[in-house]
């Protein structure tokens, strides 16, 4: 109830209201472009000026529509994704079939053809409501404004805007009743809009958006973009890590050894060989030895996880058991899925939760995996202080472009105050 009666003084409401009567002059110039396009192009088909003009009308659609998408954008708050340049054929031959089969620009073209009936229904609602509920509202002003005046059929002089039958509203009480039944209409008005501009909410992606075959490429294009990025970022990872970490840990071992040596080799017998000082660059090129094969050992884990080869299954008990916060593990896995899926699922798993030990304050926090019908399903739940977000630019941007690369998802559920389950999708072959 509280949000029926605060309806009309919402943002949303006037922005509603306003993208009713701004796209109806919009609809009507492109309808009638359209409409004269078609006209002309269809009758000098049999010419050489025909295809052009059809062509002309497809592309122009196509950029109208785009009026259409920002402004639905901006004062609806839907979102469509963007169409794929388009990017015709050489020579005027292949701009011609390029445009004339451009099937965003015909989907455009019916969107268009639509949208001008839905913008007089729209208008027409938007005005019916609105307007006679304001004029009604102000009813008792508009008297004294204007000071309207009838004569009824026995030829009295009546005071009256408005007459139903021989009723004449033409006294204070009468004046405020009309006022009075003005609100109900006005509170009415936002939801009646509202349905019908809905209507509007449908076409824009339906029939403006790019469609599923383009939509399909572009998401392709952009997950081998970043999994192009990713595997870059990765080489460069190991080869700093090469360069500063175990090949530092080497080179030091060298020296280390060659000095040993020479105290080892020394034969100055007025400089007997110093044992203690040998000793110590042995132990000093021992300890870079070990830390050099620590490193190494991390940075393959980093890359493949030994682990791993026993199974998901064990991989994430391993993950568990090292985990800063309990973990229960629960896995239902009948059939392994690839190794590429593994290692994605067990990244997202490692990530997620020392997400849930560095940022969440949880005591306690689960991950069920569970393999069914061709999809590997692996949620992670905890108990913390909620409110994780992936637009935030965290580690779970990272993870929602790394299973998109595989053509998995990944959603949050993190209310403020808690719990919060992150569940990730990802395609596991069968």
């Amino acid at each position: 109830m509280h949000t029926f009666l605060k309806a009309p003084f919402t943002r949303r409401t006037w922005a509603e209201a306003g993208y009713a009567i701004l796209t109806f002059p919009l609809a009507m110039f492109g309808f009638a472009a359209i409409f004269l396009f078609a006209v002309f192009g269809v009758a000098l088909t049999v010419t050489l000026v025909g295809l052009p003009i059809l062509a002309l009308a497809v592309m122009g659609a196509r950029a109208w529509g785009g009026v259409h998408r920002g402004l639905a954008r901006a004062m609806l708050g839907v979102e469509t994704p963007p169409l794929r340049t388009f990017r015709p054929k050489r020579g005027p031959l292949g701009l011609l079939g390029s445009s004339l089969g451009n099937a965003e620009g015909w989907r455009a073209i019916a969107y268009h053809v639509l949208k001008f009936p839905l913008s007089v229904l729209t208008l027409l609602v938007t005005g019916t409501f609105w307007c006679y509920g304001l004029v009604m509202l102000a009813y008792p002003l508009l008297l004294v404004v204007f000071d309207p005046h009838t004569t009824d059929a026995h030829g009295v002089d009546r005071r009256s805007g408005i007459q139903i039958n021989e009723l004449y509203f033409d006294t204070w009480p009468l004046a405020l009743l009309v006022s009075l039944s003005a609100i109900p209409i006005l509170l009415i008005a936002p939801w009646a809009v509202r349905g019908v501009v809905h209507l509007d909410r449908l076409l824009i992606p339906a029939l403006l958006g790019p469609t599923k075959s383009a939509q399909r490429v572009a998401d392709l294009e952009e997950t081998r973009a970043i999994a192009v990025d990713d595997s870059a970022a990765t080489l460069r990872r190991i080869e700093r890590d090469l360069h500063d970490g175990a090949q530092a840990r080497l080179v030091a071992l060298a020296m280390n050894l060659s000095m040993a040596k020479e105290k080892l080799d020394t034969e100055d017998t007025e400089r007997p060989m110093d044992v203690d000082r040998a000793r110590t660059l042995v132990d000093s090129a021992l300890g870079n030895a070990r830390e050099a094969i620590v490193e190494l050992r991390d940075l393959a884990r980093g890359i493949h996880p030994p682990v791993l080869d026993q199974g998901l299954d064990a991989a994430l008990a391993t993950l568990a058991a090292c985990s800063a916060v309990p973990v229960q593990v629960h896995t239902d896995i009948d059939v392994r899925p690839p190794a590429t899926i593994e290692t994605i699922a067990y990244f997202c798993a490692a990530e997620l939760l020392t997400n849930v030990a560095h940022h969440s304050g949880a005591s306690a926090a689960t991950v069920d995996v569970r393999v069914r019908d061709g999809r590997l399903r692996m949620t992670v739940t905890d108990n913390g202080s909620g409110g994780a977000n992936a637009s935030k630019g965290s580690g779970l941007t990272g993870l929602v472009e790394r299973v998109r690369t595989v053509d998995g998802t990944l959603r949050i559920v993190s209310p403020p105050g808690g719990p919060t389950e992150v569940t990730v999708e990802l395609p596991a072959g069968g």
